[in-house]
């Protein structure tokens, strides 16, 4: 593994002189960053001043204050006295000279076709689809279905939806029946705007029939507009299609008049037990956090080419449309398998793109490593800056990433955040150090720390993230359910957002995580991460993929199980390399971790966005119940557990 104590990128002079966050640091008399972050925290209405004027976020009526906090620290008001409406930030860039003509969205599918609007264009659609929708009787405050693939149609959906006052309800377009109408009916959707089928590795997924079915259990579901191929007929009972709805009536030209905290998302995220959460998010919430982390964080600026492939239905899918829009760059999507129809795929999107921004989750880094020939065959040169989001990545594919992918010359951030807080807590500035795997900052305007279960602050020991007061971009608690909202996240240490993952501050004030902590290992009295584990069995050449789990175990409280995905470079030999994989934690972690058991396996059970369900693995394990499984992209991974169980163990 990489030396995780030392940074693998370091800013040029050029690169600081030019950055974003720099010209907010000159704007705000700041002499280095440190100063900046400082006064982030320390000045906030000053610093979000700033930034809105920066980002060039437009209000249609100035904010008489920075934040209301009458109702106490989970439930604050921002920006009070304000009123805007975030897509007039997107679709101002269709007023200006330079960037009218440029490509606002490009689609790219899986068959390798594609389409694109440019700004201007881009305005006409929305405001098209917004007079459309208004003319169905879509109004304000109205919860709004949306079941498409990643693509211009889809993007120019959730902003028509936003512009109107509507409220977007995104939806994985894997998603079986029951688990879309859990959320359609969890927020009483009136409207459904769904794709008629998608491809998936070269085959038609249809989703009709889903659709149909949902219609029959939700009968407050007054209409249903399919966006359908073009080889497909029409469906029977739905009330419209997408281009009738953009071109059948008169466009909206003017855009709702919002408060910044009226809904314009409530996004579904699976918990542990029971049924979904729904984070809700506001105008003057999300889009004002993710064009602030664009600017600071990606240094996205006006003509930069954008591509971080994700699902409409998670965060990601929503953040990459604002990270994109709103700082008046490309939006590139892609609505098919990163690898088809071979690894080759991304390094190609990059070289047809001219992509500056490239964006990836741990697992597909990870995939693209051990297939170099191909995922490195496409022109990258193009590309500026990396983006890994989705889950903690160990330093050997981080640095792997930034080494071969970004041919050595790029910085990669590392972005971690959350449905439930829009964009980051954590991530890297490019005006500092960067070290593999690792967080050179919190976000600016964040006050984050690692604290023990009493709330008090730990250095270069495991402890649980903290948010020690209310942030710009917090959910506005979950749709109609402020207890859990609450015992999610403010009850554990009063006063303090307990987000849920493991972290690790060091003493040079850098950060790493270490997994969730439901997800925790105490094994012979030590707390361990998940990470942990995973990071050293993933420096073994046969280990593609890893996951760790804790079970109870009389002697030891927890005993360590580790389920590993064999690489391409594994000889077939499944006793050598259980017996490799016990060694290596063995030696690198302590003989008291030595796991309890091994597996090898093929898959593991992920979410669409490529997170490793571990208490999915750890409930087949035990033999307990699943709980909510409407993320799960795979289920017949565990089915493959399950079988594998029994065979298997440490030699």
């Amino acid at each position: 593994m990489q030396d995780a104590d030392h940074a693998v990128w370091y800013p040029s002079d050029d690169v600081k002189k030019n950055a974003n966050v720099t010209a907010l640091m000159g704007r705000l008399g700041c002499a280095d960053f440190d100063a900046y972050y400082r006064f982030s925290v320390d000045r906030p209405d000053d610093y979000w001043k700033a930034v809105i004027d920066f980002c060039g976020i437009k209000f249609k009526c100035a904010p008489t204050s920075y934040v209301d906090l009458s109702r106490g620290a989970p439930f604050p008001k921002w920006f009070p006295g304000g009123r805007l409406n975030w897509v007039d930030s997107v679709l101002a860039w269709a007023d200006e000279p330079a960037q009218a003509l440029q490509n606002a969205i490009i689609g790219e599918r899986e068959d390798g076709s594609s389409t694109s609007v440019n700004y201007t264009e881009l305005k006409v659609q929305v405001q098209g689809f917004a007079g459309g929708l208004q003319a169905l009787g879509v109004s304000r405050g109205d919860r709004v279905g949306l079941l498409m693939e990643s693509g211009v149609e889809a993007t120019v959906s959730f902003l028509a939806l936003a512009y109107i006052g509507a409220i977007a309800v995104p939806l994985f377009s894997g998603f079986g029946v029951e688990a879309v109408v859990s959320r359609l009916s969890g927020c009483r959707a009136s409207v459904l705007i769904a794709t008629s089928g998608f491809s998936r590795r070269g085959r038609r997924v249809q989703t009709r029939a889903l659709v149909d079915e949902v219609r029959t259990k939700i009968p407050g579901l007054r209409h249903v507009i399919w966006k359908r191929g073009s080889d497909e007929p029409a469906t029977e009972g739905a009330v419209k299609t997408w281009d009738s709805v953009l071109t059948g009536s008169s466009p909206l030209t003017a855009s709702a008049d919002m408060d910044p905290m009226d809904p314009f998302m409530v996004i579904y995220t699976s918990g542990t037990t029971g049924k979904p959460k729904g984070p809700v998010h506001t105008h003057g919430g999300f889009p004002l956090k993710i064009a602030h982390d664009s600017a600071v964080h990606f240094d996205i600026g006006p003509g930069d080419v954008m591509c971080f492939p994700a699902d409409m239905g998670w965060i990601a899918g929503a953040l990459m449309i604002a990270s994109s829009l709103l700082r008046g760059a490309t939006h590139v999507c892609y609505d098919g398998a990163p690898d088809f129809p071979d690894w080759s795929r991304m390094s190609r999107l990059c070289e047809r793109h001219k992509v500056t921004h490239f964006g990836s989750a741990p697992t597909l880094i990870r995939g693209m490593s051990t297939n170099p020939e191909a995922s490195l065959s496409g022109d990258r040169s193009s590309v500026r800056v990396l983006i890994t989001a989705g889950e903690s990545i160990d330093p050997e594919h981080f640095v792997w990433y930034q080494r071969h992918f970004g041919g050595g010359v790029c910085p990669v951030i590392n972005y971690t955040g959350g449905t439930e807080v829009s964009g980051a807590l954590l991530a890297n500035v490019i005006v500092k150090p960067i070290l593999p795997g690792a967080f050179n900052s919190c976000s600016p305007g964040v006050l984050a720390d690692v604290v023990d279960a009493s709330g008090d602050p730990v250095r270069d020991q495991i402890g649980e993230l903290a948010i020690l007061r209310p942030f710009v971009g917090m959910t506005h608690s979950f749709w109609e359910d402020d207890d859990r909202y609450l015992d999610t996240y403010w009850h554990a240490v009063p006063g303090m957002w307990i987000h849920g993952d493991l972290a690790l501050r060091t003493s040079a004030g850098s950060f790493q995580l270490r997994g969730r902590s439901d997800d925790t290992l105490k094994v012979a009295g030590k707390r361990l991460g998940p990470a942990e584990v995973e990071e050293v069995l993933l420096e073994l050449k046969a280990v593609a993929e890893a996951a760790a789990i804790g079970v109870n175990d009389a002697v030891k409280g927890q005993k360590l199980v580790v389920f590993v995905i064999p690489s391409r470079a594994w000889d077939g030999d499944a006793r050598a390399l259980m017996e490799a994989v016990a060694r290596q934690v063995d030696e690198k972690l302590g003989k008291p971790f030595r796991p309890g058991n091994v597996h090898i396996v093929q898959q593991f059970p992920k979410t669409r966005s490529s997170k490793i369900m571990r208490r999915l693995i750890r409930a087949v394990y035990t033999d307990q119940p699943l709980g909510d499984i409407s993320a799960l992209d795979n289920p017949d991974a565990l089915d493959e557990i399950r079988i594998t169980i029994p065979s298997q163990t440490v030699p």
